[in-house]
């Protein structure tokens, strides 16, 4: 396990330096300063007296700085080390921490959201304790942006543990996110808060125009920032539009999202906010609102086939699916995906395909006597005994 001169950071942190100011100063590459912060290597003696200088200390007292090294904590133990050494946060510190938190984010469509609360939380205030701490800097940044980014996680897992009724305290979360975001002036994590604020609008309270205006916001923010947020707030305007049965206008968001989001790589910050199934989810979507539901069949037939790994995306695009055969008649093929999405939020408790998967089993009602309706209808009592 590697062995680090954290005593020799903190000092040159404290006499104002970062790393390349110091290498600067004396002459030589920032990698060589690495190296001597990591242990890997140390100033040459006739370079000792420069150091010290710069430092201000005497020899004597940088020879015990370069002899004192400890022990590196292994990655999943950095967070409690950053916690007990918080004047010591560095940027490799944060991007230790910032994978940690993208690791939770990785199970979120895999395991029910109020699993996930209690861990998110931690994160948010650890982000933002070690954030006060580092203040300035580019560490400091880092920090502000990963409590931004927990600040948007807490808000989406109240709202999808909660079936989609807290949104009070989401929107809390996701205010706290923008305030955060425009502090740093980072456009896409703030394009991202106000896109998932967006959600509330649109699916909560069922305000298609005060929906719209927010993702029309979330866009324009995102900008030349974020291929990746602009194109998955152009997808949700096509849904607004939808709902609000404005054709042109949807066809036309889709447009723009389908450009944004072929543009999106991997120095996109967001990237990892695009699946592959996406666009046909919510362009199924925008058709079924439109009552295009050959359309829409078609576009969600396709992204089922391409959510397989992400189980509670899959539950939604499952559920619009199912109510894109019931309204073309065709009771068997909407049971049986009915039945697949249930199996599906067992598992997961999503709170859109919750949502989606009651909306079925309503329109089902006229069929209610049909003996393949009732077993189905027996699996959604016991979904909600669990919900």
């Amino acid at each position: 396990m590697a062995l680090k001169r954290h005593r020799l950071t903190q000092r040159r942190q404290a006499v104002g330096y970062t790393q390349e100011k110091f290498a600067e100063k004396l002459g030589i590459d920032r990698s060589t300063v690495v190296r001597w912060e990591s242990g890997r290597g140390a100033p040459q003696p006739w370079m000792r007296p420069h150091v010290a200088r710069l430092l201000q200390l005497s020899l004597d007292e940088l020879d015990a700085l370069l002899s004192h090294a400890e022990q590196e904590p292994a990655p999943g133990q950095l967070r409690g080390f950053a916690l007990r050494n918080p004047s010591g946060v560095d940027l490799a510190t944060a991007a230790s921490l910032r994978q940690d938190f993208d690791e939770l984010v990785d199970r979120y469509d895999r395991v029910p959201s109020a699993g996930l609360l209690a861990e998110a939380g931690q994160h948010l205030s650890h982000a933002a304790f070690l954030a006060d701490e580092a203040r300035a800097g580019r560490a400091g940044r880092e920090l502000r942006l990963l409590q931004a980014d927990a600040a948007t996680l807490m808000g989406q897992l109240v709202w999808d543990a909660s079936q989609r009724h807290d949104l009070a305290t989401a929107r809390g979360y996701y205010d706290q996110a923008v305030e955060i975001s425009r502090y740093v002036r980072d456009h896409a994590a703030e394009g991202h808060a106000l896109l998932r604020t967006s959600y509330i609008a649109l699916y909560g309270v069922k305000d298609a125009r005060a929906g719209l205006d927010l993702v029309l916001r979330a866009e324009e923010r995102a900008g030349a920032a974020s291929d990746a947020v602009a194109g998955l707030s152009a997808l949700h305007a096509a849904e607004a539009y939808a709902m609000l049965g404005q054709v042109e206008e949807c066809e036309r968001a889709l447009v723009r999202a389908e450009f944004r989001l072929g543009r999106v790589d991997s120095m996109d910050s967001a990237a990892k906010l695009v699946s592959p199934s996406q666009f046909g989810r919510l362009a199924g979507s925008c058709y079924l609102a439109l009552g295009q539901y050959s359309r829409a069949q078609r576009l969600l037939e396709l992204s089922a086939a391409q959510s397989t790994d992400r189980k509670k995306s899959r539950a939604i695009v499952l559920g619009n699916l199912a109510l894109a055969h019931l309204r073309q008649h065709d009771l068997d093929a909407s049971v049986q995906v009915l039945d697949e999405t249930i199996t599906l939020l067992e598992e997961t408790r999503g709170g859109g395909g919750l949502t989606l998967a009651f909306q079925v089993g309503r329109e089902m009602r006229p069929w209610r006597k049909e003996a393949l309706v009732q077993d189905v209808y027996d699996r959604l009592l016991g979904l909600m005994t669990l919900a």
